[in-house]
């Protein structure tokens, strides 16, 4: 079943950069910004990354976490999030299970090749858990920006 506007996330647990199970009903209470993206420190999955962290404290005024997700390792995690000094947790998603969940999980194309891969998505959750709004297959610039205006203005 993959998640629809209006209606309650599903709960999904998993693991995070360091190795701790976080649940997304461990943030019921605050609004979740759930971005997904293809691959710890490629060009546009970092530029993402640091676009969310210089943006954090604005994020965090309007009570809501940021997490990210993909299907890299913990340990792919904490390097990423070491070398570009992010403030947020990143979680683990190896199995899939949760960008299927999203739908995120799709089969691309890339100079006539075909794969499958996270299309990069952000999906906002509200204080009980409902899901407000989604974001999909997102250019990287000026998303960030998008999503924060998105809580300060509808949430």
């Amino acid at each position: 079943m993959t998640v629809e506007t209006g209606q309650a996330v599903q709960d999904f647990e998993l693991t995070n950069n360091e190795g701790e199970t976080v649940k997304l009903s461990d943030y019921k209470g605050k609004n979740v910004v759930l971005y997904f993206y293809p691959k710890d420190d490629t060009p546009g999955c970092t530029t993402e990354a640091c676009d969310f962290r210089d943006n954090y404290e604005s994020f965090q005024d309007l009570d809501a976490v940021i997490l990210g997700v993909s299907p890299d390792s913990e340990d792919s995690h904490k390097k990423f999030i070491d070398k570009h000094d992010l403030p947020f947790e990143l979680l683990v998603d190896e199995d899939k299970k949760v960008a299927e969940q999203f739908g995120v999980w799709q089969l691309k194309n890339k100079f006539g090749k075909e794969y499958m891969g996270i299309v990069r998505s952000t999906f906002i959750i509200d204080k009980e858990g409902v899901l407000q709004k989604e974001f999909r297959n997102v250019q990287v610039k000026g998303h960030v920006e998008k999503a924060l205006n998105y809580i300060r203005e509808e949430l």
